[in-house]
């Protein structure tokens, strides 16, 4: 799923005053772990996962695979946060043109 400018900047509005709903621990990404991403976004639809790691390069591996997995779009990257958006089945989050 791709998202517009201005729909990414609505739903980083949205987010900003949400805590991480899934906390990576020190095994990683894991299928329980994607499990509960895939939960926490059918349920959310917005959610925050905190990766506590210092390497970029793993955060964005990290980041590409939860989006491609499990079709979720990528609205923001910051520090230790990954913000990620999919759409629920009956959407309460109404996305900008």
């Amino acid at each position: 799923m791709e998202l517009t400018p201005k729909q990414r900047q609505h739903l980083k509005a949205l987010a900003h005053p949400l805590k991480p709903v899934v906390l990576l621990g020190s095994n990683g990404l894991t299928e329980g772990v994607l499990a509960e991403i895939d939960q926490a976004l059918e349920h959310h639809e917005l959610i925050k996962v905190k990766v506590p790691t210092k390497e970029r390069e793993l955060k964005v591996a990290i980041f590409e695979t939860i989006s491609q997995q499990l079709s979720a779009a990528k609205v923001q990257m910051i520090g230790h946060m990954l913000v990620l958006y999919r759409p629920a089945k009956e959407p309460v989050i109404r996305l900008p043109r």
